[in-house]
């Protein structure tokens, strides 16, 4: 029987440390060939839309092989990636030393940063719990997160995490699988995640189960709408939803008052 990756409550975090362990050597190639690499336009979009540049502090949530905060580092954001997974981390900063951050800033060496994050010139990763982030109050300009918030136990105390160490003014960036409303749509994209999305982790990734974890784990995830929701809740300003591929993805992006 194979096995499964969600679990509701206590047991989540647990069972999410072990799927990614098991895939972070594999996980970019699996990106990529699931989405087409249209994964990588995304999350480009996703950049623009956060706004980073030199003079900026930057924090990406949930960070796994570090796509994100490499790019919001490349556009000269001082950079902190953060995530549950030390073997996620250990790929990221291996992309870091190899200098796929270059652009703005020069150097890419590696160095062990404060509470044991690695760091080249503008970024350090760092392990840590989303909904626990160990931040202050208001610490940074941006805040995003690209596939995590559904990783979560609660992403109602990850979102909440978020909006606390974003600055007044800064901006909120969340990039995650949608719910297309068109039901003709929907029926073809979930019976994609549900059956060709395993069989490529199985052929390409070894493990059929951890990829059969996406369709599971968003059928607890909310609609676009009830997080944007949430988002205003929490007293967010400027909330905006991008929806991608007629739904399939979806990009909310909002401003802390």
């Amino acid at each position: 029987m194979s096995q499964r990756y969600y679990v509701p409550g206590e047991g989540r975090a647990a069972k999410v440390n072990e799927l990614f362990t098991g895939i972070a050597r594999r996980y970019d190639l699996l990106n990529d060939l699931q989405s087409l690499r249209l994964h990588r336009r995304w999350k480009r979009r996703l950049i623009q839309l956060a706004g980073p540049r030199p003079g900026l502090r930057a924090l990406d949530v949930c960070c796994g092989t570090g796509d994100l905060a490499l790019a919001l580092a490349r556009w000269g954001a001082e950079t902190v990636g953060l995530d549950f997974s030390e073997a996620m981390l250990e790929v990221a900063a291996a992309r870091s030393g190899r200098g796929e951050a270059r652009g703005p800033r020069d150097g890419c060496r590696v160095s062990r940063g404060e509470g044991g994050g690695r760091r080249f010139d503008g970024i350090r990763f760092v392990r840590g719990d989303a909904q626990r982030l160990p931040f202050g109050d208001n610490s940074f300009d941006i805040v995003t997160v690209g596939y995590g918030l559904r990783n979560l136990a609660s992403w109602e105390a990850g979102l909440g995490e978020m909006q606390r160490v974003a600055r007044p003014g800064g901006r909120l960036a969340v990039l995650d699988f949608g719910k297309p409303d068109n039901p003709l749509w929907r029926g073809l994209y979930f019976g994609y995640l549900r059956l060709l999305v395993p069989l490529l982790g199985g052929v390409f990734g070894g493990s059929a189960s951890a990829y059969a974890y996406i369709h599971e784990s968003l059928a607890h995830y909310p609609a676009p709408q009830v997080l944007a929701v949430r988002m205003r809740q929490l007293g967010l300003a400027k909330v905006g939803v991008m929806s991608l591929l007629g739904g399939v993805m979806a990009i909310h992006c909002a401003e802390k008052g």
